[in-house]
């Protein structure tokens, strides 16, 4: 049994040699620290730059922390100083139980680029716990005539320490019947056995007691104690044997509790009651006793608990068969428990990034590591995620796993991703865990504004009010935050000479457009300029647009008379014969309106007249013709006023004074006369007379120096017999010619004036029209002299 156990020991050895020897060559040596068990929570473990051989900077720029396949973190590290340091109290027999050595496994994970460093922690036991026995009083029944050199089993102590720190020794009071031998069974631990050194008699001495000691192997040493009492019993001469010395079983750890595992069977030699067999455990553990039980009677063993292939993989039990006289026999009974598919696989987020910028690929979103705690086909898992997300999975080493973008994002199409991790272990039935994440999606300056609108036309109606609100522009972003907060603004205008600043200004938050000053239509009727939107991102993106302002005409110009001109210093005549037919042409108002559309489309209207019914004016040309046949009872002065009125609203007007002479024909002289008003022809008679005595008295004075004229000019005709006849060129003044040729007067209708040359006097006398086709000049032979008048005026008129 010995030699058997330390086989198993050796091929155990060998195997951990060989799996150690395929990690080394699997992976990087990794770092290795150790620390004692119960030290409190910020004690110094080591420093692990050192260990490792980094650099401190590299610790604090690259992010690194201490990440676990355990959802407990143990550890943690100061990226300042590399130490690392315990974040708790570590329980060795709580980590690891028996194992030895106890060694945790932890990672380093550091980003930029994304590294994994593998780091150990052995925890070293402290002799914290004093071996016990389950049994404060061993009672043991020993035939008396068992041979010297016979073995009786004694009930182990348990102790949590492991190594040095476990049960080394076994002693008992020193005594001359008994001595300790210790043992050690299939799972490596001592156990005690009572040898018989001398023969026991029971007549003389029927039970013995004595102190069983257990001691570890701790420094001080820690101990226990049990009570031993030895009963001697009468002869029993053959011990129990078992069918088979050991027993293998397999067993599901689904299995259902109070099921039969095995059943064991020894016989006897004896008769009576040292032939009756009672089957127990021996040196069970309290593990295995609150696991199974066995029939003292039937030796059968049932399951009382639930199996876990994940914490204990097989038991190894010693079943002792008892005869009533004391004599007992031993096999090992080994369960192997058999793994179901009974643990989903276990998903451990490492650090996760959100948001993520929108513009940036294979960014590192999420690192987790997945454990099943299954083993086989059962452990074997497989991590996925949804093929319609910009997003993949990469495996780096040990079941660990990055989410990483495929692609660059674009939040304007979706700011978020919910993103589903499934890991789906491959055993039957299969098993999976789900575990999901949002990943947020941060903004990035990558669209311009948009205007709604390439170009805007804005109307505006002249004359306005300074500060009026003429319309305004709108621009989107499809940003957010920042990058989408607009600011609106005049961009310079392409004509250098297009006073903008004066004109508009724009609201930099809204868009909104204000006319800055008064409009004027006939000064300025439309312009263009570019308004521009910039967002506040970094950089910041802008666009623009084309606004139209066409302003509207406002009806703020009367209209205003070109002919007759009103400003003359003279009034202005216009001669109509009196054998004019009706409808004959007198003159034609013209006039202009600064405005447009229908406020410049002027109408004509005779407001007031001399004589009314006598003349008419045409309502759409201005044109003023007689309405009737003129007659010798018409007055000759006329004075007409034509209203010039436009379409606008409401209408502006201007009036214009006419003066019309009605003349027998054009070859009688004619002065014009300013008009009498009305009021001097109601001057009383008192003024008439002394009107015409001043006329008279002047008529006399007149009369004497156009004789003392007449006689001068006589004398110089006999010295120059020949005098200078001059005709005007060109023609006649345009306000008496007949436009439209309907009237009397003629386009090539003139007047001959002769000056008589050489008396340095102002003479003139009309004489008889002449056609445009004769000489400009003409001697005064072929000219009729009519007699000369002399005016007041100098004029010598004929």
């Amino acid at each position: 049994m010995e030699n058997g156990g330390d086989r198993t020991l050796q091929s155990r050895q060998v195997l951990l040699l060989f799996v150690l020897l395929g990690i080394s060559q699997a992976y990087s040596e990794p770092g290795s620290f150790t620390v004692a068990e119960e030290m409190q929570s910020g004690s110094f473990v080591g420093n692990l730059a050192k260990n490792l051989g980094l650099e401190l900077s590299d610790l604090s720029t690259r992010g690194a922390q201490v990440v676990s396949n355990e959802n407990k973190q143990s550890l943690q590290l100061d990226v300042n100083t590399g130490n690392l340091l315990l974040s708790q109290t570590l329980d060795r027999e709580e980590l690891c139980g028996f194992t030895e050595p106890c060694v945790l496994h932890f990672q380093v994970l550091m980003k930029n680029p994304l590294e994994f460093l593998r780091i150990e922690l052995q925890v070293r036991d402290v002799n914290d716990h004093s071996p016990i026995f389950l049994e404060k009083e061993m009672l043991l029944e020993i035939p008396e005539n068992s041979p010297v050199g016979a073995v009786f089993l004694l009930e182990s102590a348990k102790d949590l320490d492991v190594g040095m720190n476990a049960v080394k020794s076994y002693t008992i009071n020193p005594n001359s019947h008994f001595h300790i031998k210790i043992r050690v069974n299939p799972d490596n631990k001592k156990y005690p056995e009572l040898v018989l050194d001398k023969a026991l008699d029971y007549e003389e001495q029927p039970e013995l007691s004595f102190i069983l000691t257990a001691l570890d192997g701790g420094s001080p040493p820690r101990s226990g104690t049990a009570l031993v009492r030895v009963v001697v019993v009468d002869t029993n001469d053959n011990s129990p044997e078992f069918e088979q010395p050991f027993y293998e079983v397999k067993i599901p750890e689904n299995s259902i509790l109070g099921s039969l595992v095995i059943t064991v069977k020894a016989w006897d030699l004896d008769s009576g009651i040292n032939g009756e067999i009672a089957y127990t455990f021996s040196h069970a553990s309290e593990d295995i006793q609150k696991t199974f039980k066995i029939n003292q009677k039937s030796g059968e063993i049932s399951l009382t608990a639930s199996l876990d292939f994940e914490t204990v993989e097989s038991y190894s039990i010693i079943i002792q068969a008892t005869d009533g006289g004391g004599l007992f026999g031993k096999s090992t009974v080994r369960i192997q428990v058999m793994d179901v598919n009974d643990n989903v696989p276990e998903i451990a987020v490492s650090s996760i990034t959100s948001p993520i910028p929108e513009n940036s690929p294979e960014t590192a979103v999420m690192v987790f590591s997945i454990r099943d705690r299954d083993s086989g086909d059962n452990g074997r898992m497989i991590c996925s995620i949804p093929e319609d997300l910009p997003f993949v999975l990469k495996s780096s080493f040990e079941n660990y796993y990055t989410l990483e973008t495929e692609e660059t994002l674009d939040r304007e199409n979706r700011a978020q991703y919910n993103i589903t991790i499934t890991v789906t272990d491959f055993g039957t039935p299969r098993l999976k865990t789900e575990h999901s994440i949002l990943i947020l999606v941060s903004d990035v300056n990558d669209n311009a504004p948009a205007f709604s609108q390439t170009s805007y036309t804005l109307s505006v109606r002249e004359n306005n009010s300074p500060a009026l609100h003429i319309g305004g522009v709108s621009a989107t972003d499809r940003d957010s935050g920042s990058n989408a907060q607009l600011t609106y603004s005049l961009l310079p205008p392409h004509d250098p000479h297009l006073p903008l600043a004066s004109l508009v200004s724009i609201n930099a938050d809204n868009g909104q457009l204000f006319a800055l000053r008064a409009l004027d239509f006939e000064a300025l009727q439309a312009f263009e300029f570019r308004v521009g939107a910039t967002d506040r991102g970094s950089p910041a993106l802008s666009s623009q647009a084309l606004v139209r302002v066409v302003v509207l005409d406002d009806n703020d110009n009367s209209p205003f008379v070109l002919y007759p001109l009103q400003n003359a210093s003279a009034p202005c005549t216009e001669l109509v014969p009196r054998a004019a037919e009706p409808g004959y042409l007198v003159t034609k108002v013209v006039a202009v309106d600064g405005d447009s559309g229908q406020n410049a489309w002027l109408s004509f209207q005779l407001l007031k007249a001399t004589e009314p019914g006598l003349f008419g004016v045409w309502a759409h040309n201005g044109e003023v013709r007689t309405a009737r046949l003129l007659s010798e009872r018409d007055a000759a002065r006329h004075r007409l006023v034509v209203l010039v009125k436009d379409n606008g609203e409401p209408p502006l007007s201007a009036s214009v004074t006419l003066h019309v002479l009605l003349v027998d024909g054009f070859s009688q002289p004619y002065l014009p006369l300013p008009e009498v008003a009305p009021e001097r022809a109601q001057a009383d008679s008192l003024t008439v007379y002394l009107v015409i005595a001043l006329a008279s008295v002047s008529s006399l004075f007149l009369f004497s120096v156009l004789v003392f004229v007449a006689v001068r000019l006589c004398r110089r005709r006999r010295a120059a017999p020949l005098s200078v006849c001059s005709v005007p060129e060109g023609h006649f003044p345009s306000h008496l010619v007949d436009v439209s040729g309907t009237g009397t007067l003629s386009q090539s209708y003139q007047y001959e004036v002769c000056l008589r040359g050489g008396n340095g006097t102002n003479e003139f006398k009309f004489l008889k029209p002449i056609i445009p086709s004769l000489s400009p000049q003409c001697s005064g032979k072929e000219t009729e002299e009519a007699p000369p008048f002399h005016s007041s005026f100098g004029f010598n008129i004929q």
